[in-house]
């Protein structure tokens, strides 16, 4: 009978669900730990079948980053749903839909968008002022107490809106340069929510919740005060990003890119494998000035008592440059001459939730086909 590497014939996604379903339960112990509320993003997995993992470890409540997303996660059982994106008036009507069945959750930064959902809305939503803590994507920015108190004035007129508080992305950690510039940011973050909180909540008779989310800081933070919610994603398989920003170890990291190698360049030490743009995305982490879109591991065969999966990244190994299907693999002379046409190597992503949305599904290291959202 075949083993799991020689039944691979293209492109695959691997996952290990025991380092998955670890990563979930060590996060969600955090949160207990800490007291603060557990709502995981589910943009990385997208995945039904995977969201029960999280089920299995006490979550109820989820974060998605699309309507489509939260409609797919809703039909399979899901009803408190956080929209972490700006609130897309044009689908307004398909929100208020959605909101008529479950407890759904939604981003404003604008007086016109609490405006133009009053016209259309007739089922309660929650509210969240999205705020611009440093990463400067989107938001109100955290200093605008003026424009916050706008919007909250003009949330309050109207019965079907239920305010929250102030939500943000601390996106900012992802450049950061050590561990512990991640913790600061992490920490800034928060205290300028809790700053613009602490304002709102003198002018205004109610009480507000501060929610953050990006897995660096909640993998590092000791404490998540002032915060009363974190909503981390990566976390659930991590990646090369996280490994090499020395948030996680790669044993840590549950998902890799099983690619073919099919041909091979000895005076360039180069190895090309069927793995490329459509398959990893275009993403990169960029170190001592080269771009990393993958770290190369080496298949791992099942031994007495052991199952399948991929050594620790090759030191000095790299995917080097990508183009549609191709991949062009940099590998030390060692490793390049063990390397035979139609080998396997495990790529571990440069970013998992990109690479994950690229493959559209999983295969477990046990064989198991797991299904995205499509």
């Amino acid at each position: 009978m075949p083993t799991l590497f020689e039944t691979i014939q293209k492109p695959t996604l691997l996952l290990n669900e025991q380092t998955a379903r670890a990563n979930i339960a060590r996060m969600a112990a955090r949160a207990r730990e800490k007291g603060v509320a557990f709502r995981p993003h589910f943009k990385t997995h997208q995945s039904a079948e995977i969201g029960e993992w999280f089920r299995a470890e006490g979550v109820t409540a989820i974060t998605v980053s699309s309507l489509d997303m939260a409609e797919y996660f809703a039909a399979h059982g899901w009803t408190d749903i956080t929209l972490a994106f700006p609130v897309n008036l044009r689908q307004a009507a398909a929100m208020n839909s959605l909101a008529g069945r479950i407890q759904l959750g939604l981003l404003v930064e604008s007086v016109e968008a609490i405006e133009t959902l009053s016209r259309v809305l007739t089922n309660p939503v929650q509210l969240w002022i999205k705020v611009d803590s440093g990463a400067r994507r989107t938001g109100i920015s955290w200093k605008d107490t003026s424009l916050a108190g706008q919007i909250i004035s003009h949330t309050l007129k109207y019965p079907i809106f239920h305010v929250q508080g102030l939500l943000t992305h601390a996106g900012h950690t992802y450049t950061a340069t050590s561990p512990s510039q991640v913790v600061a940011r992490f920490y800034e973050s928060t205290a300028r929510l809790d700053s613009l909180r602490r304002s709102l909540e003198s002018e205004f008779t109610l009480p507000l919740r501060v929610s953050v989310g990006d897995t660096p800081g909640c993998s590092l933070a000791t404490t998540f005060s002032p915060a009363d919610e974190i909503r981390p994603g990566n976390f659930v398989f991590y990646d090369a990003e996280q490994y090499l920003m020395n948030i996680c170890s790669w044993e840590n990291i549950a998902v890799a890119l099983a690619c073919p190698v099919v041909a091979l360049h000895p005076s360039r030490q180069e190895a090309v494998i069927y793995g490329g743009a459509i398959h990893l995305s275009r993403d990169f982490y960029e170190q001592d000035s080269q771009r990393i879109f993958g770290l190369v591991s080496l298949p791992l065969e099942p031994g007495p008592g052991t199952k399948p999966g991929w050594s620790a990244p090759l030191p000095g190994a790299r995917v080097d440059r990508l183009s549609q299907e191709h991949g062009v693999v940099v590998l030390p002379q060692t490793a390049f001459e063990r390397l035979h046409l139609g080998d396997l190597l495990c790529i571990l992503p440069a970013h998992s939730c990109l690479t994950a949305q690229c493959m559209g599904g999983y295969l477990t290291l046990e064989g198991h086909t797991i299904g995205m959202m499509g």
